[in-house]
């Protein structure tokens, strides 16, 4: 598929295309394949998953019973140091053992036939549940629990089943706060098939009814796990997250016209779409149900394809609606990305994401963002000169775009243009400035040594040498015997008048 889509760029010039049939399970079921399962459905990750630990399992026995053989050889041919190495090796044992038990259960089925006694005991622990299940309840959780009883009334008896194995399920996933959040996500989706098996087996509940009460339960469960099992601390989300955004903010100059999406912003009509569809991708991140995350995703999608089919008149195609939702992406960076995606994947019930218009809608979001992660020149139709300045920063297509536009534009944004150009300008003045002053600088610091240094030259060379005093000279009005004869001095004359 990628040598394909290399010909639809060289081809078309288009830089985002992907065939439907990429976006659907690569194991060929017909559902929808999601790049977090290597590009299978839930259903056939999750066998690939199992197959993958099955086989680790084994590795595993067969590298503990190679190691016995050789410990038993050992032990054969050397006696002195027997005690010492069995011990060792029993406790390596009994460690491969534990493992392995604890693999095996790790994804356990939460319902079993029981005895009467092992149900009495089940009712008292969903009556008195483990005291984490008490903790501070936020208004959101509150209103959620109350919401949840009250639908399950309406199911009785079956509700009433449906109840008690969340109150068991939310038990027994406080005392798994310490596995591994692929492991708590693999508990999660178990819960949901048996939860649904349950309903459909044994109380005979319709397929709508159980969808509905699928949903009912998704929420409920979901909203109180959500801050142990949102981005945790355990995997990598958080970065993945930071990566994604400056990767996002440092594509913040490409324009619409380079991804061909067939939006023009111009219209008013449009203009509100674009941004009622960028609220929407943001808006994900304020929710807390799986479900919820991904009705923002459709809402988002479905003001795309409006968007489209007014700027064209005509429905828009697959082919249309990929590259604009990747630039609603690029204007929105919406937050914590990729631990939406990421929680939505693990936590929402796996039936919505492989089929159904949330499941479509899904998949292509996780087509965008690997494209935003992958954008080259090639794909934004640039060359690679103008892909290397813009991503530097050295320059903006905006700028150049901004001395020719059309009549109709609002007077505000030739104005914001305008001050943006004048703003570049000025930064560029300023730059210079800082380099002048900083020559200036350093000019005057080597001015000032080399004079230093010709001061000390010339001192070196003619050292300042202090002469003997002469004898005083005499006062001109001293009494000089020599000069007796000379006449007295003139008299002033006085003048009459």
């Amino acid at each position: 598929s990628a040598s394909r889509r290399k010909m639809n760029l060289k081809s078309e010039r288009r830089g985002i295309h992907v065939d439907q049939s990429e976006l659907l399970c690569k194991k060929g079921c017909g559902y929808y394949g999601n790049p977090a399962w290597q590009g299978f459905c839930s259903k056939c990750w999750r066998e690939e998953y199992h197959k993958a630990r099955q086989k680790q399992i084994q590795e595993d026995w067969e590298l503990a019973e190679r190691l016995q053989r050789e410990e038993e050889e050992a032990y054969a041919s050397s006696q002195s140091t027997q005690g010492a190495q069995s011990l060792t090796f029993s406790k390596f044992e009994e460690k491969k053992t534990n493992e392995k038990t604890r693999k095996v259960t790790t994804v356990k089925k939460f319902f079993t036939a029981s005895s009467r006694a092992g149900a009495k005991k089940e009712i008292q622990e969903a009556k008195a549940p483990s005291p984490s299940i008490h903790r501070q309840a936020s208004i959101e959780t509150d209103r959620v629990s109350k919401e949840f009883i009250e639908f399950v009334r309406t199911y009785q008896k079956p509700g009433q089943d449906i109840y008690k194995q969340c109150k068991l399920f939310l038990d027994t996933m406080s005392h798994k706060r310490d596995l591994s959040i692929e492991e708590q996500s693999e508990c999660a989706q178990d819960f949901y098939q048996n939860v649904a098996d349950r309903l459909q087996t044994r109380w005979k509940v319709p397929p709508e009814k159980v969808e509905k009460a699928m949903d009912e339960v998704e929420k409920y469960i979901m909203t109180r796990q959500y801050k142990y099992v949102f981005c945790p601390e355990t995997t990598d989300d958080e970065k993945k997250d930071l990566a994604v955004q400056k990767r996002i903010r440092a594509l913040h100059w490409v324009t619409p016209q380079m991804l061909c999406v067939p939006v023009s912003e111009e219209i008013p009509e449009v203009s509100d779409m674009v941004v009622k569809a960028i609220t929407d991708i943001i808006e994900m991140d304020s929710k807390r149900v799986p479900r919820d995350k991904l009705a923002c995703i459709t809402k988002c999608s479905k003001h795309i394809f409006n968007a489209i089919k007014i700027t064209k008149n005509e429905p828009a195609s697959a082919d249309d609606f990929l590259p604009t939702l990747i630039y609603i992406v690029l204007k929105g960076n919406p937050p914590r990305l990729q631990s939406n995606i990421q929680y939505i994947t693990r936590f929402c019930n796996p039936s919505r994401l492989m089929t159904g218009e949330d499941g479509y809608y899904f998949t292509n979001l996780c087509c965008a963002v690997a494209f935003i992660e992958k954008l080259d020149a090639q794909s934004l139709n640039l060359s690679q000169e103008d892909f290397d300045r813009f991503m530097t920063g050295q320059t903006s297509p905006k700028k150049q775009e901004s001395d020719t536009f059309s009549p109709d534009v609002c007077l505000g944004v030739k104005q914001m243009c305008k001050s943006l150009d004048l703003l570049s300008q000025l930064n560029e003045r300023q730059e210079r400035i800082v380099s002048e002053a900083k020559k200036l600088e350093k000019d005057l610091i080597d001015w000032t040594d080399g004079i230093t240094k010709e001061v000390e030259d010339i001192v070196e060379k003619y050292p300042l040498e202090i002469k003997p005093k002469s004898q005083a000279l005499a006062a001109i009005d001293s009494e000089n015997v020599e000069n007796d004869k000379l006449p007295p001095p003139l008299q002033p004359q006085v003048y009459a008048g």
